[in-house]
């Protein structure tokens, strides 16, 4: 199969604020309102490439796809113990026909319910569920930036419910998951960090910041650890940092100012399944109550995106280039098959632009199209003999071939789940 070089470690890192209104991948306007940005047609095609990218994996890794909505009723974060614990990062209700209704400010109470509405039997577990759903946080607008701090979201979101002696083989599952994801979008993490509740917590008591009891999250704290041990990754354990029902891995990527900040999770609750009621029927005929992992491959889109342009800084692997193939005709003469060659790229899922003759010299339309992954140049010769020679963004070149042939070939190399 084709290969694309990526860009190398030694590459320089960009500002994702800047270089994404360059290439025009998004932008903001006062009267949406700051922390909202809008996605122009070249981001979304990063980002939809992104998003199918994550459904496909999860698919393949025994997830259910669900919807949920992003509004919910208060009482529903009472019981989850969002409000008491989180509601300074949450809007303000919304009063709906006499019901007080909150914009969501994570998916996990929606997945919770949507367990609890049917029965479960223990071989069913592990049930894996994942969405991609909107979640909005009220930042304060001194910390919004970009892409990377938002009010709305498009969280990547999961949740595994599963026995006790599940969790550990699950949440080692997700974090190979996670690693392959970054590797496919030629990302890697800054560091791992065991994040644990501060050192003077008073786990259990009411006034605590955090939901639960000690031997709760001293459980849930030694699966992690043990699920970080056997990945092999270093990491560190960072009193203060966990979610206030549960410990968690966070792995933290690097932006161009050298500041770290969280891409994807892995969390361990039990107190959400308590709040909610969920039960399993075990090989016993009893009752049992599961344990909740929640778990974020890519975080939000969001996030993943700024930093997917900080790494490659606009040259993108080639499954996310917004435009992955460009045809060149050297003269009008090609003009005819250049338009053929495009409709067939197209036909085969690949996004595909045409440099006209008339829009300047040859040199000029390939240095204009240098962050396309790969470019067709047709002259007389490929007319003539029907073949397509790529070139690729380090300017290499691929022998002609058929032109069937070459873009089924590129086809396969922009889809980053077939693998050598």
């Amino acid at each position: 199969m084709w290969t694309l070089a990526s860009v190398t470690e030694e590459s320089p890192m960009y500002d994702h604020r800047k270089l994404g209104r360059e290439l025009g991948l998004f932008d903001s306007d006062p009267l949406i309102g700051a922390g909202l940005p809008y996605w122009l047609p070249a981001g979304a095609a990063i980002r939809q490439s992104l998003e199918r990218y994550i459904v496909d994996v999860e698919r393949r890794a025994g997830y259910q796809q669900v919807y949920s909505p992003v509004l919910g009723k208060r009482e529903l974060y009472e019981i989850s113990g969002h409000w008491s614990k989180y509601s300074e990062d949450m809007y303000p209700p919304m009063d709906i026909g006499g019901e007080e209704v909150v914009l969501r400010p994570s998916l996990c109470p929606h997945h919770a319910l949507m367990f609890r509405s049917r029965a479960h039997s223990y071989r069913e577990l592990p049930l894996r569920m994942s969405e991609l759903g909107g979640q909005y946080r009220s930042e304060l607008s001194g910390v919004l930036g970009g892409l990377t701090r938002v009010r709305a979201m498009q969280l990547n979101d999961g949740h595994i419910f599963c026995m006790l002696e599940q969790v550990a083989d699950e949440a080692l599952a997700a974090l190979e998951l996670i690693k392959q994801a970054h590797s496919d979008m030629g990302i890697s993490a800054s560091s791992y960090m065991l994040s644990l509740p501060a050192e003077d917590a008073r786990l259990g008591e009411p006034s605590s910041k955090y939901v639960g009891d000690a031997e709760s999250w001293a459980i849930a704290a030694d699966l992690l650890r043990d699920v970080l041990e056997k990945a092999g990754v270093p990491y560190s354990e960072v009193p203060g940092e966990a979610a206030f029902y549960g410990p968690k891995i966070d792995i933290q990527i690097e932006d161009s100012a050298g500041r770290e900040s969280t891409l994807s999770t892995i969390q361990v609750d039990f107190h959400q399944p308590a709040a909610f009621g969920l039960e399993y029927i075990g090989a016993d005929g009893n009752k049992h109550r599961p344990v909740m992992i929640h778990r974020a491959i890519v975080g939000s889109i969001e996030r993943a995106v700024a930093h997917l342009i900080e790494v490659h800084g606009g040259a993108f692997p080639a499954w996310l280039a917004p435009v992955q193939l460009v045809v060149l005709p050297i003269s009008d003469d090609q003009e005819k098959l250049s338009g053929e060659v495009a409709r067939r790229a197209r036909d085969r899922g690949l996004r595909v632009e045409i440099a006209h003759a008339d829009e300047g010299t040859l040199g000029a339309r390939i240095r204009e199209n240098r962050l396309a992954p790969y470019q067709a140049v047709i002259g007389p010769r490929e007319a003539d003999a029907g073949t397509l020679a790529l070139r690729l963004r380090n300017a290499n070149q691929l022998p002609p071939a058929p032109i069937a042939e070459a873009l089924d070939q590129l086809a396969k190399a922009c889809n980053p789940l077939i693998r050598d």
